[in-house]
């Protein structure tokens, strides 16, 4: 389990392929320089969705992605760093 702390969580459990990471753009615009976003996600898909985002976005640095629960219980946890 990695250890980053966080400013800001939000969660997106449920929501599929590209809410979670329309959801934490969103909240992105909101964060000011340095502050860390953790997004909680049910969607299997969001892994490679921010990993894909944090290579084009100027101003947006993935700090860790970690995966948690059992089948069917999974969590995807993401920290997004504005820049």
């Amino acid at each position: 389990m990695t250890d980053v702390s966080f400013d800001v969580e939000l969660d997106t459990s449920g929501l599929n392929c590209p809410m979670p990471l329309v959801k934490a753009r969103q909240k992105m615009n909101e964060l000011g320089a340095g502050q860390v976003l953790k997004v909680v996600s049910t969607d299997r898909g969001s892994i490679k969705d921010f990993q894909g985002w944090a290579k084009i976005a100027k101003n947006i640095e993935l700090l860790a992605q970690e995966e948690h629960g059992a089948a069917g219980h999974r969590r995807f946890l993401h920290f997004v760093q504005k820049g």
